[in-house]
């Protein structure tokens, strides 16, 4: 038997997905709201974590979680990621491959493919939607540098100049210099319409 464990932090659509991977059969489905912060000491870690891509932890697998590399052999130590993805966020697929999913599943999708993809994720091969294939792409461009990721994502929380400065020690002109290079890169108009584009993205 398959160990699953769906990770989703909106409780009805959670429940709706342990109810569909249990119909498939060979599936024990247990679930959590958000991920685990360190393995359970008297519960072993499922074969295969199915989590909503948009609540992983940027560049950090699960606690658990078996590397991308580490994963591409059944015999590795560890559970496999399987990823949900929205479409159209790029960011958000970049996400996933960063925390070392071995699953890429488009989130409109149907039931037979995620199925297909848990089981063969658990087999320890490689699954990936075709619709997710530009999307790939797109993430393989995103231009931000990890710094202006940074600097974008304190400003989208509603931080002040000053304040980002003082967090990340730069000085106020070089933050200013890094949303100018993120408002040209993006292609906004301003602060706010970068941060609507990155966010539209997945990126932040």
């Amino acid at each position: 038997m398959t160990r699953v464990t769906v990770v989703y932090e909106a409780q009805l659509l959670r429940a709706a997905l342990v109810e569909l991977l249990r119909s498939g059969g060979c599936l024990v489905v247990s679930s959590l709201p958000h991920w685990p912060q360190g393995p359970g000491p008297e519960t072993s870690p499922p074969d295969v974590y199915v989590a909503d891509a948009e609540c992983l932890p940027a560049s950090e697998a699960p606690p658990g979680t078996a590397s991308t590399s580490a994963s591409a052999s059944p015999a590795a130590g560890g559970s496999r990621l399987l990823a949900l993805i929205p479409a159209q966020r790029p960011g958000v697929l970049r996400r996933a491959h960063a925390a070392g999913a071995m699953g890429f599943v488009d989130k409109n999708g149907s039931k037979s493919r995620l199925l297909e993809a848990v089981h063969r994720v658990a087999a320890g091969e490689r699954f990936i939607d075709d619709t997710l294939a530009v999307g790939f792409l797109q993430a393989a461009e995103m231009p931000l540098t990890r710094r202006e990721l940074t600097v974008l994502s304190l400003a989208a929380k509603g931080a002040p100049v000053a304040e980002i400065a003082a967090t990340l020690y730069l000085s106020r002109g070089t933050v200013r210099n890094y949303m100018a290079s993120v408002i040209r890169k993006v292609g906004a108009r301003n602060r706010v319409d970068a941060i609507r584009i990155a966010q539209g993205a997945g990126w932040t």
